[in-house]
Parts: structure tokens; C-alpha cells; sequence
């Protein structure tokens, strides 16, 4: 007879905290643009970068599996959208108002086809072979978008003109900046649903002991898997919101492994085993780049770098894990 895996039980403070948490950070970023009117582009690639991040956790914290490689997928949702965005490339039975939207789903469609060959190709891999084998397949994505025509090559692609559904400037920054907070909230939401059910329960016990796992009924294997093809979807949702803010963009930027790196960075920064961290993430590493950037100049990398080690040695749960633990610590004085 199977065992089945039974769901620990978990303190209501805490649920409720992480509900409350979010719920304050969503106010956050909804009330950003009434004050913050004329730092939209900033507020725009902060929340794209924060759903990015929260998409790239469900595989890389809750499965525990770390990609190097999610840029491509970024890529697809980028690409699909852009190409079928251009009227002269749609049949006529498509072309309509919403025909983006049309692109958007597609790509997800494309980006989960392509994760479920990915997984089932390297989760026979673990550790640093698994990442590396995420940097190896992205590299094959990024060189068939670079020597293919349809791709634009090298050159990338330009954002044609788009209509508007419902008469919504899509090229107009506060309806990019509401597109961006819906993909967040889209994704915090997942991410609170995961956590809550019995997936979530399983994605935990395959990252700390696969062996252990399996010896519950659960198939690692399996729901690597369906992470990992979540992680995709969302992942090129957000590619579609990104191409609409770049306009024009090209493989040597966004199919680079520096983008794929600084993805992760976000999630393991902010804490990559929680709900908020990777928003938490990309939030302060965004403020921080941005004061750097104005104020030092030319140091500014050097000491965002020195910031991230920093945070790497001295909290390397992430922030999220520095405030779980003060929290632990003032709930235990009490």
C-alpha cells in the first residue's frame, strides 16, 4: 500500500502574514502611479522584472530546480507576440482588435511545449549539471533566433503598430504600467495558490529529498515538470508585456544570459523559497540600481555588485529570510 504525503500543518500567523504582506505590497504598487507619475518606465520594467522573477521561483525555489536559461523562454513569449502582432502576417479570419492577445496566448502555448521537452531532456539532471544544462539550451534558442529570418536575425525585431482594443493605447505608458501590475498580481496570486495546495506541498518535499519524496507516492519527475511548464507560461506571458515596452528588440539583449542571471538574482535576493521574495527582490534591487546609477555614476555597478554579495553572505535565505527570522525572534521573546 502507498503512503500519501499528509500536509503539515501551518500557524495561522504565519498564513495570514503572508496574505497580509501581499495584500500591502499590492496597495504599493497600485497607488504608484497616482504619485509617481512621471517614473512610469521605471515602475513599468520594475513590476515586469518582480513577475519574472516570481515566475522563474516556481521552478527555481519551490521545485528547487536552478535555471539559467529562462531568458529564452522570456524570448519566446517576446517573439511570438511581435510576429503574429503584425497584421500582414495574420490570416484574415484573425485579424481583429484583440489579434495581440492572439500572440500572447500563442507564445505560452509555444513556451510550455518547449519547457515539457526541456524538462523531459535535462531533469535526469541535478545540481550544477541541471543549471548548466539550462545555459546550453538557451544558447541553441538565442543562435536559431539570431541566424533565423523570420526572427528578424540579429537585427531583432520592431513592435508594428497595434490597434486598440477597447480603446487602449497598448504602446501608452499607464496602460503598460496596469498590463505590468496585472501580470504581477496574476503571478502573486499562482504563487499564493501553490503554496496552499497540495502541489506546493509536493514541490517541497522533491526539493529537499527527491529520494524521500518518492518513497511518499509522489513522482518527482512529474512535478518538476509541471512547474517547470507554469514557470514557462507565465515566464512568456511576461515576455508579450516586455516586447510591448522595449518596441524593438533584438537576440543580443533579450536572450542573453545576463538577463537569465539577473532573474534569478532577483528571487534568490528577495528569498527564493517564499511568496513575496522575489517581488521584495527585484523592488529593493531596482530602487538600489536606480539611486546608484544617479548618484555614483560611473561606480555604480561596483557597488550594486558589492550589494548582492553582501546580501548573498549575510542573508542567504534573502531578505524575505532575514525578516522571517526577526519576526521568529520577536514572536518567540513575547
Amino acid at each position: 500500500m502507498t503512503a500519501v504525503a499528509t500536509p503539515p500543518a501551518r500557524p495561522r500567523a504565519l498564513t495570514f502574514g503572508n496574505v497580509w504582506l501581499s495584500v500591502i505590497l499590492v496597495a504599493i504598487m497600485f497607488i504608484y502611479p497616482f504619485f509617481f507619475g512621471k517614473t512610469l518606465n521605471f515602475g513599468i520594467s520594475t513590476l515586469l522584472f518582480a513577475g519574472f522573477a516570481m515566475s522563474w521561483n516556481i521552478l527555481g525555489g519551490w521545485a528547487g530546480q536552478t535555471s539559467l536559461g529562462h531568458a529564452a523562454l522570456l524570448g519566446i513569449g517576446a517573439y511570438t507576440m511581435t510576429l503574429l502582432a503584425t497584421p500582414e502576417r495574420l490570416p484574415p479570419f484573425l485579424a481583429s482588435p484583440l489579434a495581440p492577445w492572439w500572440g500572447a496566448l500563442v507564445g505560452m502555448v509555444i513556451a510550455v511545449a518547449v519547457a515539457a521537452v526541456w524538462g523531459w531532456l535535462t531533469f535526469r539532471l541535478q545540481g550544477s549539471y541541471f543549471a548548466l544544462s539550462t545555459i546550453a539550451v538557451a544558447l541553441v534558442i538565442r543562435l536559431i533566433a539570431i541566424n533565423s529570418n523570420w526572427t528578424g536575425g540579429a537585427e531583432g525585431l520592431f513592435m508594428p503598430d497595434l490597434p486598440k482594443p477597447f480603446g487602449f493605447d497598448l504602446f501608452d505608458r499607464q496602460v503598460e504600467y496596469w498590463l505590468a501590475f496585472g501580470f504581477v498580481v496574476l503571478t502573486l496570486v499562482i504563487t499564493h495558490f501553490i503554496r496552499r495546495s497540495r502541489m506546493g506541498y509536493a514541490l517541497q518535499a522533491v526539493r529537499e529529498d527527491e529520494d524521500g519524496a518518492r518513497a511518499l507516492g509522489i513522482d518527482p519527475a512529474r512535478m518538476k515538470l509541471l512547474a517547470f511548464m507554469l514557470s514557462a507560461a507565465l515566464m512568456a506571458l511576461g515576455g508579450s508585456l516586455y516586447a510591448l515596452y522595449l518596441q524593438a528588440f533584438e537576440p543580443h539583449t533579450i536572450l542573453e544570459l545576463p538577463l537569465s542571471i539577473q532573474i534569478a538574482l532577483l528571487a534568490i535576493i528577495g528569498g527564493r523559497t517564499t511568496i513575496q521574495g522575489p517581488l521584495i527582490g527585484a523592488l529593493v534591487l531596482s530602487i538600489f540600481g536606480e539611486v546608484f546609477r544617479n548618484v555614483f555614476s560611473n561606480a555604480n555597478l561596483l557597488i550594486y555588485g558589492v550589494l548582492i554579495l553582501l546580501v548573498t553572505l549575510f542573508a542567504p535565505n534573502g531578505i524575505m529570510g532575514l525578516f522571517q527570522r526577526a519576526s521568529s525572534k520577536l514572536g518567540t521573546a513575547r
